[in-house]
């Protein structure tokens, strides 16, 4: 019954915020190129037992370059499927990418799913 109240006074959750998902996974490869070449610079340094870093600096590019090449794909298969969508059945509004499209059981039923029991 507390369960009921609380979620009555809660205000609804804000939409989420959109990111320029390219711009970010730049931004963070560049910081890993950053480290690396520090940790190259210093290299000679660096105790035997630290040198992982330069692995981790190099793990961190790598993922961050192929990062930047699937994200543009990844939003025009998402651009694909939405505007498939909407050719299919041009009555139903689009959602964002992301949210519920007309596969999710509880939109086709108009039920709400019932709970997943945790353990």
């Amino acid at each position: 019954m507390t369960e009921t109240r609380e979620q009555e006074q809660r205000p609804s959750a804000p939409p989420p915020l959109e990111a320029n998902d390219q711009l970010v996974t730049g931004v963070i490869t560049a910081g890993w190129a950053v480290a690396l070449v520090v940790l190259l610079i210093v290299r000679d340094s660096l105790p035997a037992g630290d040198r992982w870093w330069i692995w981790t600096c190099v793990s961190g590019l790598v993922l961050g370059l192929f990062g930047l090449w699937y994200v543009p794909r990844m939003q025009r298969g998402r651009a694909r499927a939405a505007a498939r969508r909407a050719s299919a059945d041009p009555g139903q509004p689009v959602p964002p990418a992301g949210q519920a499209s007309s596969g999710d059981p509880a939109q086709r039923t108009g039920q709400p799913m019932p709970p997943v029991d945790s353990v």
